[in-house]
């Protein structure tokens, strides 16, 4: 049997206004700007979209994690992320922080919501979940020393 090597590169993130997005992520979370691809039909097989496509691929990295944020001007989005914990598929994206409520309050200053019913200090943990400008679930999480 052959053996198969994977090395993990990104997962994509469907966006409606990406310079919104970018305050986000950039200036709230830390990440860095990457690579950005301006793409057309020659992509809509590949990416399983109808009508006519022209997308922006802005890749956004921090440490070892890159997110592909994926603004399609045309023919737009679709859908809500996932609102529960148990909905199929990518259901939020986790980092963790020194102080909730500080990081919180400074999502909040760069487009995010928080999720207030979502708070929980546990012996273990301190977690917290953030809407990003879209809607995708942001957990905040301080673990105990």
């Amino acid at each position: 049997m052959t053996q198969i090597s994977y090395t993990p590169s990104h997962f994509g993130l469907c966006v409606t206004d990406l310079d919104r997005s970018l305050r986000f992520y950039r200036d709230g979370l830390g990440f860095e700007v990457a690579e950005c691809y301006e793409v057309g039909n020659e992509v809509a097989d590949a990416l399983e979209v109808e009508g006519t496509v022209d997308l922006v691929s802005q890749f956004i990295r921090l440490g070892g994690m890159a997110i592909e944020l994926l603004y399609y001007r045309s023919p737009g989005t679709q859908g809500r992320p996932s609102a529960s914990r148990n909905q199929l598929g990518l259901t939020h994206l986790s980092f963790e922080v020194d102080d909730v409520e500080a990081a919180a309050n400074h999502l909040v200053e760069c487009g995010g919501t928080i999720v207030k019913s979502t708070y929980a200090d546990t012996p273990g943990a301190e977690i917290l979940f953030i809407e990003d400008p879209d809607g995708a679930r942001v957990e905040l999480m301080r673990l105990a020393k």
